[in-house]
């Protein structure tokens, strides 16, 4: 165990991560505070110490594609993080427009400044949610760049026209309506002209990986009235997939870092997930790069307060989290003292890591008196992770801006 304070109080967690290729951070909510500033430290100090090359978070790809061109200097990027984070209008709109994230973006900008480009750190999104604003920023390049490549991105545009604000409704009408060819035909595309595009370094993957959103947006679509989980698969999938990818554009050597829920970065196998078929980004990166080239570190709290909605598309709230239910792991690191703390699993003898056990999980729709019934999944600890981040009492976000309309996600439900 090791108390937790300042950076300072990190080292043992930066020389257990600095020699990995990707180090995976989560949190129990996307709507906590310390998640994101402990996460900014830990991030902050593999990149400067041990020169990691990029942030990948839980977030679409167009959106952060603007803070990573944001942050890198490129020409019309903005000269003010707040606008730029206005571009995250889609519920829920916390997650990354809060000053939490602009402050970590000024100060990626400020490390960037004196880099040459291909030193610059990046940020980017892993999701797979943003087939309509991947498929328009395609257009917006491509109209000036290759102008045969955006027709093609506009029939695909075209074929899902239909189904814009009713997404399900694609699923029920596959066998008559299918944009499944359409949208390979437009990635075979991208990909073949890709490297031949002019502009800034990265524009090329760029394109690129909105082509690849939008076959795998065309997956998670199909997926949507089945009642397995298919859908969520598809989504960490795709994430994994994106994740490869970045490493694999960073070059040889290259290391990254990924911020998710810990639904997400804690191996699912160590889970009541696996029993029902599900994987996620955590036990597939173990499995692609190998445990030893993988840190997974957990998060979570005991109470506090949190930004969430009361459902689905819902005013964000600032919510009272209550004492942790009895029983979880919560609970038992609360009662062992209320400092804040962290563990690294290879260093822990307690039996309480070793045995299946609640572990709460805060998702972007809650409610604080469901605790007792929901919001805890079965977990092996010391198998889920690699080290775990206890902050005893945690204070909500501090949302950026607060938007009339909060627009809704284009593939629902959003989960975790």
């Amino acid at each position: 165990m090791h108390k937790l304070s300042s950076a300072g109080d990190l080292d043992a967690l930066i020389k257990a991560a600095g020699d990995k290729k990707v180090v995976m951070l989560g949190e129990a909510s996307h709507g906590t505070h310390e998640y994101y500033t402990w996460r900014t430290a830990i991030s902050k100090r593999l990149i400067r110490e041990h020169g990691f090359n990029f942030i990948a978070v839980e977030g679409d790809w167009p959106d952060c594609y603007k803070i990573n061109r944001y942050i890198k200097g490129y020409k019309d990027a903005g000269n003010d993080i707040h606008d730029v984070l206005r571009v995250f209008d889609r519920w829920p709109t916390w997650m990354w427009a809060n000053w939490e994230i602009a402050a970590l973006a000024e100060w990626l900008r400020e490390h960037n400044q004196h880099l040459g480009l291909e030193k610059k750190v990046g940020f980017y999104g892993l999701d797979v949610y943003s087939l309509w604003d991947s498929m328009e920023a395609m257009v917006k390049y491509l109209d000036k760049e290759d102008r045969e490549a955006a027709t093609s991105v506009k029939a695909a545009i075209r074929c899902f026209e239909p189904f814009r604000e009713r997404e399900q409704a694609y699923a029920y009408s596959l066998k008559e309506h299918n944009c499944r060819d359409t949208v390979l035909a437009l990635l075979k595309e991208i990909r073949m002209k890709a490297q031949f595009l002019d502009g800034e370094r990265e524009a090329g993957f760029n394109a690129e990986q909105n082509a690849l959103i939008a076959v795998n947006a065309e997956k998670y679509y199909s997926s949507l009235i089945g009642f397995d989980n298919d859908s969520w698969n598809i989504r960490d999938t795709h994430m994994m997939e994106t994740l490869e990818r970045l490493m694999t554009f960073h070059g040889p050597g290259a290391k990254g870092i990924v911020w998710e829920h810990n639904t997400h970065i804690g191996d699912a196998r160590a889970t009541d997930m696996k029993q029902e078929g599900m994987v996620n980004i955590g036990e597939l990166g173990r499995k692609r790069y190998g445990d030893d080239n993988v840190l997974l570190v957990g998060f979570g709290s005991y109470e506090g307060t949190v930004l969430a909605g009361e459902a689905w598309g819902a005013p964000m709230e600032e919510m009272e989290v209550p004492p942790a239910r009895k029983g979880s792991v919560e609970e038992a690191l609360h009662l062992r003292g209320n400092s804040d703390r962290y563990m690294l699993f290879h260093e822990e003898t307690d039996r309480l890591y070793d045995m299946q056990i609640g572990h709460r999980a805060i998702g972007v729709v809650y409610d604080p008196a469901r605790e007792r019934f929901g919001n805890y999944v079965p977990t092996i600890m010391n198998q889920r992770y690699d080290a775990f981040v206890y902050i005893d009492t945690t204070q909500a976000l501090h949302a950026l801006h607060l938007p009339e309309g909060h627009q809704m996600p284009d593939t629902y439900p959003f989960g975790f």
